[in-house]
């Protein structure tokens, strides 16, 4: 493949920088962060009016038909300004699977809303461990009882739906939507790393009568939503990388000490340079991931998606990391826009499972995988 944007993809990307660097300047993401429950409204309706939060979702069903290739563009963007809005649960958790799985009046009840920006559906395409997801449930006729609970949901504090996974009592596994305002669903606001808006959510006897179940194997659907939440992160983090590595060669640049900069010191030049190289690679198999997606090629698709969250999490550390440092004690001020990147960096890298986690589930996967790197 040729891992450059092409030309519709590039548009996607210089309107969604346009969008950001109006919308998400630092002065409006810190404002958001500490009053606005780190959800920035405008900018989400803005991003819909712009015809932007439908970029990735099918032209049959009012989106834009550029598949995760236009996700992953939008995405690294929104890396690049750190903008606090949650894309990648509310398009590749929630968005793709309704229209990938949903019935007509599923997506019909949900899409219009999310497309245009005048409502949030986030998805929580995770498990708690090898078992199973975290939540479980009792059939009651054709409806769902569902118990559980949810840990470090993004943005379900201000969201107006879910869209959960839960195993049933015979262990098949159901994707399931639920109202936030159902009765028996309690959402507790927590604070996360990022500074985004995150919430804990508790399921107590919440009734998700049939018009709430998306139809088909549910362990299929985790999975197929699972690869693309992966992609998404991983989009996301290689923006956050780029624009740190962009800010700490700019400030070693101009920094001078002893009489000449900063970066002409070989310990800070060799440092500059392995964070480059890691962010190059986060965006490599990003886009390589993004591409299998768009190309059908599900099987092939779901070791690049571990490949690419593998080198976001502990690539994407190693970067953050070293962007702090060589900013020297003004990367410590949370005042200074890099330690903004040190904490998404972190956020990303931890969420959807760490590094080590993602590496045990390739790992798992050897035998059957296609080799990677393989020609295209």
């Amino acid at each position: 493949m040729d891992f450059e944007l092409d030309g519709d993809l590039e548009s996607v990307r210089e309107l969604a920088a346009q969008i950001f660097g109006a919308l998400a300047k630092v002065d409006r993401v810190a404002d958001v962060e500490n009053r606005e429950r780190g959800f920035d409204r405008t900018l989400w309706r803005a991003l819909g009016d712009a015809g932007l939060l439908a970029i990735a979702l099918p032209e049959e069903l009012g989106g834009g038909g550029m598949g995760t290739l236009g996700l992953v563009a939008l995405l690294e963007e929104q890396g690049r300004h750190v903008a606090p809005v949650p894309l990648w649960s509310a398009l590749a958790g929630a968005a793709l699977p309704i229209a990938r799985f949903g019935t007509a009046a599923q997506t019909a009840r949900w899409l219009p809303g999310l497309i245009d920006g005048s409502s949030l559906l986030v998805g929580v395409p995770e498990v708690a461990d090898a078992g199973g997801p975290a939540l479980s449930a009792v059939r009651q006729g054709e409806s769902l009882i569902v118990d559980g609970q949810l840990t470090g949901v993004p943005a379900a504090a201000v969201a107006d739906g879910l869209v959960v996974p839960v195993r049933c009592e015979d262990d098949s596994t159901v994707f399931v939507i639920v109202h936030v305002d159902a009765i028996g669903v309690g959402v507790t606001s927590v604070d996360v790393t990022s500074r985004e808006s995150s919430a804990t959510v508790r399921f107590e006897g919440v009734e998700v009568p049939p018009d709430g179940l998306l139809p088909g194997e549910g362990s299929e659907i985790l999975e197929w939503t699972r690869r693309r939440a992966r992609v998404a992160l991983s989009a996301l983090q290689s923006g956050v990388c780029e624009e740190a590595v962009r800010r700490t060669a700019a400030y070693t640049s101009e920094r001078i000490q002893f009489g000449r900069p900063l970066s002409t010191n070989q310990a800070v030049a060799v440092r500059a340079a392995d964070a480059y190289l890691d962010t190059e690679a986060i965006r490599l198999t990003t886009r390589r991931a993004a591409w299998l997606l768009d190309s059908g090629r599900e099987s092939e698709a779901e070791s690049a998606s571990l490949v690419a969250e593998w080198w976001a999490s502990s690539g994407g550390l190693r970067v953050v990391h070293a962007s702090q440092h060589l900013h020297g004690g003004i990367g410590a001020d949370v005042d200074y826009p890099i330690h903004r990147y040190f904490l998404w960096g972190r956020q990303i890298a931890f969420t959807l499972g760490s590094a080590a986690a993602v590496a045990a589930e390739l790992g798992d996967r050897l035998d059957t995988a296609p080799a990677v790197g393989s020609p295209a």
